[in-house]
């Protein structure tokens, strides 16, 4: 018969995994798709090394735990229609608001390459 201290001990056990799989999945509000994405793009500007891996890795990871997936996907959207959309389009692009939201994307960008580089 096993003692009140081991039955504990083998439900922490057992419960362990399902415990980690909850706070990795809380955290990561990010796609894979878009960590890789920026990891690419990370690489291509810094060599295509292991040790840029290891580093845009680090960077995506910080700036997930800065800003939030909804937030990077706004700037990173008004990043791409201030490159490619012109006239009024452009335009739209280039308000105070969105200025606010590519402040906030290059602060925590700032601090990925702070912390990583």
């Amino acid at each position: 018969m096993l003692s009140l201290l081991s039955r504990t001990a083998v439900l922490l056990a057992l419960s362990a995994p399902f415990a980690v799989a909850a706070d990795v999945g809380a955290g990561n509000d990010y796609p894979t798709q878009a960590r890789a994405e920026f990891v690419f793009a990370c690489m291509a500007s810094n060599g295509q090394t292991q040790q840029a891996l290891r580093q845009c890795s680090c960077a995506i990871d910080v700036i997930a735990s800065v800003l939030p997936y909804e937030k990077y996907e706004e700037a990173e959207t008004v990043l791409r229609m201030r490159q490619h959309a012109g006239g009024y389009m452009g335009e739209m692009f280039r308000t105070a608001a969105a200025n606010n939201m590519l402040r906030d994307f290059q602060e925590a960008q700032a601090e990925g390459e702070i912390r990583c580089f």
